[in-house]
């Protein structure tokens, strides 16, 4: 390409130095294309979330009748199994005596959103250790 500058004719060099935008713009329809085509195999990772009870009547977890293994850790880090009050000793032990005899219960874990990550990583130990496979963790508003 050549650029003639030229004070007498303006018009005569204006012709020499425009841009040819052509090939970019075939490689972004390329892309684009490419996107539209890719994006509908693309699959994203999703949890399905309980709809929220419309009051405070409505809402004594229904899942924690029909399961038998219920644990919750109230916000100062207090253990409970089936509404009994647990120390950390006892866990391990209350576990697996449940275990035996619930042993196709998967263990359902309400923790209070104030409680240290700590303590659910204490039980999510012990609930392994127990020897189940899963537990289901129970997110309240």
């Amino acid at each position: 390409m050549r650029y003639r500058f030229s004070l007498d004719d303006p018009d005569s060099s204006s012709e020499d130095s425009l841009l040819n935008l052509t090939p970019l713009i075939d490689v972004v329809f390329v892309l684009l294309i490419t996107f539209v085509l890719i994006a509908p195999l693309l699959k994203f990772d999703h949890i399905e979330l309980a709809p929220a009870a419309k009051s405070k009547k409505e809402q004594p977890l229904p899942t924690q009748t029909r399961n038998s293994i219920s644990i919750q850790v109230l916000k100062d880090n207090t253990i409970s199994i089936n509404q009994r009050k647990i120390t950390d000793k006892d866990l391990i032990a209350t576990l697996i005596s449940l275990k035996k005899n619930h042993p196709k219960e998967t263990p359902l874990l309400f923790q209070d959103q104030e409680a240290s990550f700590g303590t659910y990583q204490k039980i999510k130990n012990a609930v392994e250790s127990a020897g189940f496979t899963e537990m289901d963790v129970i997110l309240k508003p």
